[in-house]
């Protein structure tokens, strides 16, 4: 035994050195994987994720055994693409939207094309690093062609029995790994809710694996998991049983027109904000003081963003957590706003200055209950700002369509869609140039900064300012028309604009003295971190009538987008016996916002679902781990059954079922 063990190194060495191309493959595609880690989680090394990675490198490795050694470059090669592929794509797509890519959305591609810009905007030279693992090959090759190498390893050459000793080594370490892992990290790895959590650890290939798994699982099995969804979705209904609202709002706006307005990248962080003592949105503040504003209020968006909102908004369910709703569970039946209000006798429609395919809108719509969807057709494209028609042209447009509607219709509820706002943020010649310049004094000279000058902030400072300048002018109309008296408009923010922490910081602890940004250890340092800026991605929700329906009131209860129906719908005298949401003004301070991720946000707390850690909002206030682990549990049930609900189609189950009965 101990001979055995002492011929280790030696074995290892001889291995290196007739395996020379397949050790290169594995250290390059190590590098590769360790940089994805580290360039998204910022975890340089894990050693759960780090054996994980070598495990699986060497299963595909293994598979290059079974071809020549003059043929297994190709192999590798094509392999050392892929991991720089899933590298680079994983890194802009985390830059973007703070999570990992999916197989899932690649169905989505087509339906999202014209957001290329936004995504390429986040590219960086820094990206193309990955392209060093492949060239590194290349060249390694090269030289090892030059020595003759090949010819010479051929004959020592025994490539079945190493395929199945790396084929098994993988598995062995797959199989060690396994028994140091918790069974709470083993069901976030089978849930794929917290991607960030699966990539830190168990590394970057698992995650892709795992994804693959659950992408091609119902498409595969379409029953998979179906009985233990119902089951859930059932015992739900009979432990919580739907019970109308009854509060001082309850029918105020029953028998009212209602519009929503989605305003694109709209948040509150622009909300009475003042640069050089000009408001970033003028309008918009007005709105707030005019009518209902809900000061804290979350989106709860996954990968579809835009589309995530409008389908929480709509049904009250979360988006679900692999794919998005829009493109891969279109089909489903749900119970919506639309469908509720038609019931009622509303003529229900949406619009968008964007193309009908865009986020399979074309096929949700109907779906969702909209009776007809105004798209890029029916708008003449006369001003492009950013990814289409402006905001003022669509307004404009608008204007003589809800007329229209108006004029042929008793009751009317429709959803208007803006564009202009949309990320990259591009300084359009068209917008209304705002002064983003600090004008500092010396005793000798004026001394003039652009330090927001072409940074995202600056720019999306800007695209709000001409976002907010098109809203005024829509409803300085809406003011003057003889149109729209029994009306209310609920205006709601999509989603934040997804800045960076850095850029927040640069705003929030420029120097205006060095030009530079203030050090941690300075008394004038805001620090910006993680949680404030989880926090900060509020945006504005707005219920304004011009008649004296509503009342200015300023609401400061938390609230998500999956309490827009069941608050709203109360107003409107509608029902949604399958909402997960709650009114917001029966629920009030005990209210828990769920996020995809497995995050939450109480008006106590928010929690990290990835690291397992929280920050209370008030630091003065001590938090019992009885209420964390409520609060928690009540998140990823949440989570869960509104997945089972949405996947395998419940709610059309128990219709049917109640039909029967």
């Amino acid at each position: 035994m101990k001979e055995k063990i002492k011929q280790i190194p030696e074995k290892i060495f001889n291995f290196i050195k007739y395996n020379r191309q397949f050790t290169s493959y594995v250290l390059l595609a190590l590098m590769c994987t360790t940089l994805t880690k580290y360039l998204t989680v910022g975890d340089f090394f894990s050693w759960q994720s780090f054996f994980l990675d070598i495990a699986f490198i060497f299963i595909f490795g293994s598979f290059g055994f079974l071809y020549r050694p003059q043929k297994q470059f190709t192999y590798y090669l094509v392999m050392l693409f892929i991991f720089g592929t899933m590298g680079v794509v994983n890194t802009i797509y985390y830059t973007f939207y703070q999570s990992f890519a999916s197989f899932s959305l690649l169905i989505t591609l087509g339906q999202v094309g014209e957001v290329g810009d936004a995504v390429f905007d986040k590219l960086e030279l820094f990206h193309f690093i990955y392209v060093i693992f492949p060239i590194s090959f290349i060249y390694i090759n090269k030289y090892l062609t030059n020595l003759d190498y090949f010819n010479l390893v051929a004959k020592f050459e025994k490539g079945k029995r190493i395929f199945i000793g790396l084929l098994a080594s993988g598995a062995i370490i797959i199989a060690l790994v396994s028994t140091t892992l918790t069974k709470t990290a083993i069901s976030r790895l089978a849930k794929q809710w917290n991607r960030e959590y699966i990539v830190s650890t168990f590394g970057i290939v698992s995650y892709q694996l795992n994804d693959l798994f659950n992408t091609l699982k119902p498409r595969i099995v379409s029953w998979f998991g179906y009985d233990v969804a119902l089951k859930q979705f059932t015992d739900y209904i009979e432990e919580n049983p739907s019970v109308k609202s009854n509060n001082k709002y309850t029918d105020i706006y029953k028998g009212k027109n209602v519009i929503f307005i989605h305003l694109e990248s709209i948040s509150t962080f622009l909300i009475d904000l003042e640069i050089n003592n000009e408001e970033i949105t003028p309008n918009l503040n007005k709105l707030t003081k005019e009518g209902m504003y809900f000061t804290n209020f979350y989106p709860q968006v996954g990968v579809g963003n835009s589309s995530d909102t409008e389908f929480t908004l709509n049904t009250s369910l979360m988006p679900v957590t692999n794919g998005t709703a829009f493109v891969n569970y279109f089909d489903r039946n749900f119970i919506t706003i639309p469908k509720l209000l038609r019931d009622e006798g509303y003529y229900t429609f949406s619009m968008h200055g964007n193309k009908a395919s865009m986020w399979n809108r074309n096929k949700m719509h109907p779906n969702l209950g909209y009776m007809d969807f105004y798209s890029e057709t029916s708008f003449e494209i006369e001003e492009r700002i950013g990814l289409g028609i402006s905001d003022e042209s669509f307004f404009r447009q608008a204007l003589t369509i809800l007329k229209e509607i108006e004029d042929n219709n008793d009751n009317y509820m429709g959803t208007m869609i803006t564009l202009s706002n949309h990320t990259p943020f591009e300084n359009n010649e068209l917008f209304p140039q705002i002064d983003l310049t600090y004008h500092g004094f010396t005793e000798e000279e004026i001394e003039d900064t652009n330090y927001l000058e072409g940074t995202r902030l600056g720019n999306y400072l800007r695209s709000s300012h001409y976002a907010d300048y098109a809203i005024g002018l829509f409803f300085d109309y809406i003011k003057e028309s003889d149109y729209f008296n029994n009306t209310i408009f609920v205006l709601y923010g999509d989603h934040d604009p997804k800045l960076s922490i850095k850029e927040y910081n640069r705003y929030y602890n420029f120097d205006f003295d060095t030009n530079d940004i203030l050090d941690v250890e300075d008394e004038r340092y805001k620090a910006f971190d993680y949680y404030a800026n989880e926090l900060n991605r509020k945006t504005p929700l707005i219920i304004w009538s011009k008649e004296d329906y509503v009342k200015p009131l300023k609401v400061d209860y938390y609230m998500g987008m999956i309490d827009v129906m069941p608050t709203i719908g109360n107003m409107l005298g509608i029902h949604n016996k399958f909402a997960f949401g709650h009114d917001i003004f029966e629920i009030k301070d005990d209210n828990i916002i769920a996020f995809p991720n497995g995050n939450f946000l109480t008006n106590k707390v928010y929690y990290n679902n990835s690291k397992e850690e929280y920050r209370a909002i008030s630091l003065e206030e001590s938090l019992s781990e009885e209420y964390i682990n409520y609060c928690k549990e009540y998140t990823e049930n949440l989570i869960e059954l509104s997945n089972g609900i949405i996947f395998h189609n419940l709610i059309d189950i128990q219709l049917k079922k109640e039909a029967e009965e």
